[in-house]
C-alpha cells in the first residue's frame, strides 16, 4: 500500500497491508486478536482511537467544547458523553458536525498507528502498550505533519484494524481482507450478557443494529470459528496468518478491497 494523499502518511519500510477483523457483539473478537498478537502482529482497536482522540488536551475535545459550551465536559476536563450522546440524539443537525468533525481525524489516526507500529504488541485491545498518545511520538491528534519519517522495525507483511463496525462504516474502504469472527447469535447474547451484565432485551437490540450475522459471513475473506475450543481456534488464526503472510509476500502493493 503506498502512500495515499487523502489519508496524508507514507508508510516506513516496505509495503504494508491491512486485514480488518470484525464480528458481533460478543463474537470474541479480542480472544481472536490477542492469538494474532502471539504471532507477532501488530494491531489498532478503532474503539481505543475513538476514545483518544477525544480526550482532554487534544485538538477535537477543543473543538467540542468551544461548540457545545462546558456543559460537554465532566469536572475532571474530560468529555461528558452521556451528555453528548443525549445532546444529539435531540439534535440530529450536530450528530452531522460531530461525525464531520471527528471521522477524519479518527480515519487518520487510524492510519497512523496501523502504518507506524512501533512494535507488535502481544496485549488484546483496550490493553495495549502502545499508542501515539503515549509514546512520545508526533501524531495527528498533536498537530500537522505527522507521521511522516517515523522509524518502523515491524518485518511482517501486515497489520491488523478491529473495528466492531468494519463492514457498517467507511472503515472497510481501508483494509484489503476482512476477517469475521463468527459464534452462534445464541452465545453472542449468553456472552454479551454475561460480560457486561445487561438484560436480555437491551443486547438483543444492540444486536439488532449491527450488520446480521448472514451477510457480514458473507462478506468475508475468512471466518474463524469462535465458538470451538480455544486450541481451535488458536489453529484457525495461524492458518489465517500463514496465508496472510502468503500471500502478501507475494502480492505486494496488490489491494483487493475489503
Amino acid at each position: 500500500m503506498g502512500s495515499d494523499p487523502v489519508r496524508g502518511l507514507t508508510p516506513a519500510g516496505p509495503e504494508t497491508h491491512i486485514v480488518g477483523l470484525t464480528g458481533g457483539i460478543g463474537s470474541g473478537k479480542s480472544t481472536v486478536a490477542r492469538l494474532f498478537g502471539e504471532l507477532g502482529v501488530h494491531w489498532v482497536d478503532a474503539d481505543d482511537v475513538a476514545r483518544q482522540v477525544v480526550e482532554p488536551g487534544t485538538h477535537a475535545l477543543k473543538a467540542i467544547t468551544e461548540h457545545f459550551g462546558p456543559e460537554v465536559l465532566q469536572a475532571d476536563g474530560s468529555l461528558n458523553r452521556a451528555w453528548l450522546r443525549q445532546r444529539i440524539f435531540e439534535a440530529p443537525g450536530e450528530k452531522e458536525w460531530l461525525e464531520a468533525l471527528l471521522h477524519p481525524i479518527i480515519r487518520k489516526e487510524l492510519m497512523n498507528q496501523l502504518l507506524y507500529p512501533l512494535s507488535p504488541s502481544p496485549l488484546p485491545p483496550g490493553e495495549r502498550g502502545y499508542t501515539t498518545l503515549g509514546a512520545n511520538i508526533p501524531s495527528p491528534l498533536a498537530g500537522e505533519g505527522q507521521g511522516e519519517g517515523r522509524k518502523s522495525t515491524y518485518d511482517l507483511p501486515y497489520v491488523l484494524l478491529i473495528s466492531p463496525l468494519l463492514l457498517e462504516t467507511d472503515q472497510h474502504e481501508l483494509v484489503e481482507r476482512v476477517v469475521v469472527v463468527d459464534v452462534p447469535e445464541s452465545v453472542q447474547l449468553e456472552r454479551t450478557m454475561v460480560r457486561d451484565d445487561n438484560s436480555r432485551q437491551q443486547v438483543e437490540r444492540i444486536m439488532a443494529a449491527q450488520m446480521a450475522r448472514d451477510e457480514r459471513c458473507a462478506r468475508a475473506d475468512a471466518i474463524i470459528n469462535n465458538n470451538n475450543p480455544l486450541a481451535d481456534v488458536r489453529r484457525q488464526v495461524r492458518e489465517c496468518h500463514d496465508r496472510f503472510v502468503q500471500e502478501f509476500v507475494k502480492t505486494p502493493g496488490k489491494e483487493s478491497g475489503g
